[in-house]
């Protein structure tokens, strides 16, 4: 199996892709494994020298342009045939490869992947899923995290049946619960969309629809996935990265803020240090784009040498569970008509 990494895309490119790259590929875990690196050529060079006994285990291609995350990602990715994203999609495209990924511009991925790959047949909108953690200890998937703004009932509707088929085939979850997100948990409410994308759900077979949850529950463990369109989830995403910062930070400030307080906070520190852990985005590595034909995951733009580690593993398992063909088939025994 073998990966199509854009070492460019990222605050922190190329050195955390490559530190990432380079610790993927020292896991006995991914032995199986092979890279394609797309970037600068000077940075890749330097890679191939520290990491000389892995050579046949990566291929590196050059490339001389980069799509910056101000830039317009339709443009952009259609002018810079050069670029280390578009390169990487095309060697998927062409069966070099079977995932990207990257921690570049968002829109540009999002544009490469229905540009280049394109949407898998019967799938009406491809879907951006995010993974957080649980009170339980386990993690939601949350879809449309944020590639789709307006959404029509039938594209729920598929984003629950993908997130159904993510669930089960890479996290290893039986029959996950599924919910909708709403004001309420009631049926009656939310707006038009939603209460339509209720009924429909309903009635669609073969998944475990459990009704509305609001944003509050998203954390709550009652639920394995959680349906909504790419504004609300973004939203509601952002808005938990937020509050999750603030509390840390508060609670930080406060326990330093007295003797008694850094006391205490020395006592805690394992407990707070899990919490941070558990929270912490680069646990997950990236946010896969299901729906199109070839994997991609999307990483975090601020992605360090652990989140890009975990995106890796994250494509891996995407490639080695053959999660494109799994969605296929859902998609095939759910047939839709708008």
């Amino acid at each position: 199996m073998i990966l199509a990494v854009d070492v460019m895309g990222g605050d922190n490119a190329p050195q955390a892709i490559l530190g990432g790259c380079s610790k993927f590929l020292k896991s006995e875990t991914f032995s199986d494994a092979e890279l394609m690196l797309f970037g600068d050529e000077k940075a890749l060079n330097q890679f191939k020298i520290e990491n000389e006994s892995l050579s046949n285990r990566f291929h590196l291609i050059p490339t001389t342009e980069v799509i910056g995350f101000d830039e317009s990602p339709t443009e952009a990715y259609k002018k810079k045939k050069d670029s280390s994203l578009v390169r990487a999609f095309e060697a998927v495209k062409n069966g070099e490869a079977q995932c990207v990924v990257s921690a570049g511009s968002t829109g540009a991925l999002l544009t490469g992947a229905i540009l280049s790959l394109r949407r898998q047949k019967g799938v009406k909108r491809p879907v951006l899923a995010s993974q957080l953690p649980t009170m339980n200890g386990k993690s939601v998937l949350l879809l449309d995290s944020g590639a789709n703004t307006d959404c029509k009932p039938i594209y729920l509707q598929q984003f629950a049946i993908m997130g159904k088929a993510y669930m089960e085939c890479v996290a290893q979850v039986k029959d996950p619960r599924i919910a909708l997100l709403s004001n309420g948990s009631e049926s009656e409410k939310g707006n038009m969309l939603t209460k339509e994308v209720h009924s429909l759900l309903s009635e669609t077979k073969n998944i475990h629809f459990v009704g509305n949850a609001e944003a509050r529950e998203l954390m709550s463990g009652n639920f394995e996935v959680l349906v909504c369109d790419g504004f609300d989830g973004n939203i509601l995403l952002k808005g938990v990265e937020g509050a999750s910062k603030m509390i840390l930070g508060l609670l930080k400030e406060s326990l330093y803020s007295s003797l008694r307080g850094k006391i205490g906070g020395l006592i805690a520190k394992p407990a707070f240090a899990d919490v941070k852990k558990k929270m912490d985005y680069k646990e997950y590595g990236g946010s896969p784009f299901l729906g199109v034909n070839g994997g991609v995951i999307k990483a975090h733009g601020s992605s360090d040498e652990k989140a890009i580690f975990n995106a890796l593993r994250q494509g891996y398992n995407w490639i080695k569970n053959d999660l494109e063909r799994v969605i296929q088939e859902t998609i095939d025994n759910n047939q839709i008509d708008e």
